[in-house]
């Protein structure tokens, strides 16, 4: 008679194979935990960097700031305001110097879309010494007048176009509508800083 006996208690495994698949997943997601580790500090020690830079930067504007509201006041005082108001007229004078006729019209010209002309345009200084200039354009149809707004806007020479006011005249035919156009002038030599 014959018996098959199983001697063994546990199920034979291959303690090799599996180290080699478990260990080096292991491993892998060790590497990868090391690395998001090693970005996380020197995240950590740029934003540190950056929140000192900051702070020198934000002393340095309180700084300018105290020395401007000091500049103020001594230009403020009785004695020196007749000086001020002869700079600001200067500088004002210098400003609307930029604005060259020439220069203007030949931009407009490249811009100025068919069937629209120009009737009138003035520069002025706006609030933050900027030129800018006010047009009043004729044309047959309110679509000129917005395809001009978008060449404008395209152009080198002008900066935040906009149509401010617009008017139907009574009589049909090339000049039915009037566009008031306001922009930023930007003189040939800023044209750099501006784009």
């Amino acid at each position: 008679m014959r018996l098959d006996i199983n001697l063994a208690t546990h199920v034979y495994e291959d303690a090799r194979r599996f180290w080699l698949r478990w260990g080096t997943g292991v491993a892998l997601l060790g590497i990868v935990t090391l690395g998001l580790l090693g970005l996380t500090i020197s995240g950590w020690f740029n934003a540190r960097l950056d929140h000192r830079k900051m702070n020198e930067l934000r002393t340095q504007i309180a700084e300018r700031d105290r020395e401007r509201m000091a500049a103020e006041a001594l230009l403020n005082r009785p004695e020196n305001r007749a000086m001020r108001e002869r700079s600001q007229y200067l500088n004002e004078l210098i400003a609307r110097k930029t604005f060259s006729w020439t220069q203007a019209i030949e931009g407009l010209e490249k811009v100025m879309p068919p069937r629209v002309h120009l009737v009138s345009i003035q520069p002025q200084l706006n609030e933050d010494n900027q030129l800018s200039i006010k047009m009043v354009v004729a044309g047959d149809s309110t679509e000129r007048a917005i395809e001009l707004v978008k060449r404008m806007e395209e152009s080198r020479h002008f900066r935040e176009t906009r149509i401010e006011a617009q008017t139907q005249m009574s009589q049909a035919g090339a000049d039915s509508v009037q566009t008031q156009i306001g922009a930023l002038y930007v003189p040939s030599g800023e044209q750099g800083a501006v784009r």
